[in-house]
C-alpha cells in the first residue's frame, strides 16, 4: 500500500525560528548518520522516515559520507523520497554536508572549492534532487583559506543548488570568522551544528554566544552522548549494546563508574519528572535559548516516539536545572 502521510502530522510538533532567518525547523530533526546505509534493511529505513514525518519531523539531515558505505544513506534516502514522498518535497527540509573523506586523491576531502562543489553535485544525483535546503561545510579545513571555502558555499547558493548554507564542528573563533565572511558575501550562515549534550558542553564556552550575537541558529548533534544519556547503561554494559560491540560512536572506556553514577542520578531526576532519561537529556539541550533543534538518530520507531513525546514536558524549574548542574559537576 502506498504511503499516505498522517493528516495530523503538524499538531504535536514544535517549530522554532532558525536564528534571524525566515526558516522554522522542527524542535526534533532526524539524522541519517547510520541506520540508513546498505547495512540496514531498506524497509526499516522507510518505516523510520514515515514515522518521523507523520510526527511532524520535517527536517532530514544527511551528509555525503553517511552510510555505511559512504554515499549509501543519500542513495537510499533518495529512493524512499521518490517512491514514498512524491508531492511532499516542499514540506521537507533536506540537508547535506561535505568535509570528510569521500573519494580517493587530493580532491575528495576537506574544504576546497573543487571538493565542495563536486561533492554536492554527487549528493544531488544520489538523492535525485535539484537542490538541498541546507548545505553544510562539515568541518574546518586547516589548509584551505577560509574565504575560499565560504566563497564556494556562496557560489552553491547562487547556483541554486542549496537554499541556505551552514557550518558544522567549527569552534567559536573560526565560526565567527566564517559567519562574517558569509555575511560580507551576501549569503548569511543559517545554522551551526555542534556536538552538544549534558556530557559535551564545549559549545557553552563561547560558541552559543557567537551564534546568538550573529543571529545564527544551532542544531545539536549527539544530544544523548552516543547513548550514554539513556537507560541502556544504568546497570552496566549489556552484551548486545553499542558500547560492548566496540562501536566508534561509544567506547566502553567512556562508561566509567563515575559516569554511570551520574547517569543513575540523572535517571532518578528524569523519573521524578515523569519521563525517560533520554527525553530529559533532549529537553535539557533544547532549553538553551540558542538551540533551534536537536538531531536524533533512530533504529526503531519507538525512539522517534519517545523523542517527540518529550515535547510535552520540555521545560525545567530552576531547582531542576541546579540539581542537574550539581550532578554533572560531581557535587551531588
Amino acid at each position: 500500500m502506498a504511503y499516505q502521510a498522517d493528516t495530523n502530522r503538524y499538531q504535536s510538533m514544535v517549530y522554532q525560528r532558525c536564528g534571524q532567518s525566515g526558516l522554522k525547523l522542527p524542535a526534533i530533526s532526524l539524522g541519517l548518520w547510520h541506520n540508513f546505509g546498505d547495512s540496514t534493511l531498506i524497509e526499516n529505513s522507510r518505516q523510520l522516515l514515515h514515522r518521523a514525518f507523520d510526527s511532524g519531523i520535517t527536517h532530514f539531515d544527511l551528509a555525503n559520507n553517511y552510510g555505511p558505505p559512504p554515499g549509501s544513506a543519500e542513495r537510499n534516502f533518495g529512493r524512499i523520497l521518490q517512491e514514498d514522498f512524491h508531492g511532499l518535497r516542499d514540506e521537507l527540509i533536506i540537508s547535506s554536508k561535505a568535509g570528510y573523506t569521500m573519494w580517493q586523491g587530493p580532491y575528495g576531502d576537506w574544504g576546497s572549492r573543487k571538493y565542495l562543489i563536486a561533492s554536492l553535485d554527487q549528493s544531488l544525483k544520489r538523492m535525485g534532487l535539484e537542490y538541498v535546503d541546507i548545505f553544510y561545510h562539515h568541518r574546518p579545513d586547516p589548509e584551505t583559506p577560509l574565504r575560499e571555502t565560504m566563497r564556494a558555499l556562496d557560489h552553491i547558493v547562487r547556483q541554486g543548488k542549496a537554499l541556505y548554507v551552514a557550518l558544522s564542528n567549527y569552534p567559536a573563533e573560526q565560526a565567527q570568522q566564517a559567519i562574517a565572511i558569509l555575511e560580507d558575501l551576501g549569503t548569511p550562515c543559517l545554522i551551526h551544528q555542534p556536538k552538544f549534550s549534558m556530557f559535551e558542553r564545549a559549545p557553552e564556552e563561547g560558541l552559543l554566544d557567537v551564534l546568538q550575537q550573529n543571529g545564527v541558529g544551532c542544531i545539536a548533534f549527539s544530544p544523548l552522548a552516543g547513548g550514554q544519556l539513556t537507560d541502556r547503561y544504568l546497570n552496566g554494559i549489556p552484551a548486545d549494546s553499542r558500547a560492548a560491540s566496540g562501536s566508534r560512536f561509544l567506547n566502553p572506556d567512556q562508561l566509567t563508574e563515575e559516569t554511570l553514577g551520574k547517569v543513575r542520578q540523572l535517571n532518578a531526576l528524569a523519573q521524578r519528572r515523569g519521563q525517560k532519561l533520554s527525553q530529559m537529556a533532549l529537553a535539557w539541550v533544547l532549553q538553551h535559548d540558542a538551540v533551534t533543534s536537536v538531531l536524533i538518530g533512530a533504529s526503531k520507531t519507538a525512539q522517534i516516539d519517545d523523542a517527540v513525546g518529550m515535547l510535552a514536558n520540555r521545560h525545567f524549574s530552576a531547582a531542576e536545572l541546579s540539581e542537574i548542574e550539581a550532578i554533572l559537576s560531581g557535587a551531588q
